[in-house]
């Protein structure tokens, strides 16, 4: 994601220098970004995050992403998975070691869920976890097979463990059972809240509703494609609609859904997003952006210190980029995931959880309460 016009350093004055055809206006302007500390303002199509930020339950770190250099999408997204950028031998994922420390003998089957039609690399690992792209698909799917295969249900499954539906048929149809407690046809937000119709906010309605529904649920993983703005990222002369624009207004409506639908609840759920790599600080010549270092990572909660941009900023001079064309982070995100799995999940060793990297309370940034 372009997270130059995601959280829009409209003080900068580089910033519009580099990008004539497509930068955010600033507040003040028509299409201008929503101002969030007199330096960083939103991108305009991101309102519905507003609310959030000025009850200071979102903050956000820039200039955060991975100290390898890598544009490559796949590997970047499974080094940040993994939690060992540079290192892809890594066979399990930074969040299933965080549940491998934490777990107790009564675990729930759904302990980690994944709204995917596959497993995500961040939650590979010895610690069962479950994908799947629609609740009620799994529990009809499930129920035929539960019904009607009564004995080979455990062989069934352990033969096709592929399905990512856990390691053995008997995680399987326990997790069918814990679902079958949420209702996934009769679910209805609450406090107004209203989730787009979109993958996004349908994955982040159900993790709500496996949440509500007390399955023992720890950790949720939901995911957006379609951020490769290489041409138009803007629209004609607005820069402030079109694809990107879309894009972000998604986002932040499920974000936002989300965080409404579990009101109080929120005080026990923290939502961290993360993209595998900003994009250069200058345009190109489609009037898009290509693949860049630093970015923007939010993080919503109750108990987050937010209304706040969290950053130790360069800036955006040519002597101040990357390699003289992308933000530079200053923020490695394990730093971002250490706080969240030490004060929020209860990790007590970072080490286990990023073997290649000293993530110790000194380099938090202080997020969490």
């Amino acid at each position: 994601v372009d997270g130059l016009n995601m959280v829009v350093p409209y003080a900068e004055d580089s910033y519009y220098s580099l990008r004539p055809t497509i930068a955010i206006p600033a507040p003040n302007k028509p299409n201008g970004a929503i101002d969030l500390d007199g330096f960083f303002g939103l991108h305009p199509s991101m309102k519905p995050l507003e609310s959030f930020w000025k009850n200071k339950n979102l903050a956000i770190v820039t200039a955060a992403g991975s100290p390898d250099n890598t544009r490559s999408h796949f590997d970047a997204q499974d080094y940040m998975e993994s939690g060992t950028p540079g290192n892809k031998g890594t066979k399990d994922g930074w969040l299933n070691r965080v549940l491998q420390g934490t777990g107790g003998k009564d675990d729930s089957p759904f302990r980690a869920v994944a709204m995917t039609q596959q497993l995500p690399r961040s939650l590979y690992g010895r610690s069962p976890s479950v994908a799947m792209a629609n609740l009620a698909d799994f529990s009809i799917k499930a129920g035929v097979y539960s019904n009607n295969m009564k004995g080979g249900f455990e062989g069934l499954y352990q033969q096709n463990a592929k399905d990512s539906l856990g390691e053995t048929g008997k995680e399987t149809f326990e997790a069918v059972n814990y679902l079958k407690t949420a209702n996934p046809a009769q679910y209805k937000p609450e406090n107004g809240a209203v989730y787009p119709t979109t993958g996004l906010g349908r994955s982040l309605q159900q993790i709500a509703q496996l949440i509500k529904a007390g399955v023992g649920l720890e950790v949720a993983f939901a995911e957006m494609g379609g951020w490769d703005t290489h041409t138009n990222q803007g629209q004609g002369n607005n820069p402030s609609q079109g694809q990107l624009a879309n894009l972000l207004k998604d986002f932040a409506s499920a974000i936002a859904a989300f965080g409404t639908d579990l009101g109080k609840r929120m005080d026990d759920v923290v939502v961290i997003t993360m993209s595998e790599f900003g994009r250069t600080a200058k345009e190109n010549g489609s009037r898009g952006t290509d693949h860049g270092h630093g970015n923007s990572m939010f993080i919503l909660g109750g108990n987050v210190k937010g209304g706040k941009v969290y950053a130790d900023w360069k800036g955006l001079k040519p002597d101040q980029l990357n390699e003289g064309r992308d933000l530079s982070v200053t923020t490695d995100f394990r730093d971002v995931f250490a706080e969240a799995a030490s004060k929020h999940m209860g990790a007590k060793d970072l080490s286990k959880i990023f073997p290649t990297y000293s993530a110790t309370k000194e380099k938090f940034r202080g997020y969490l309460s």
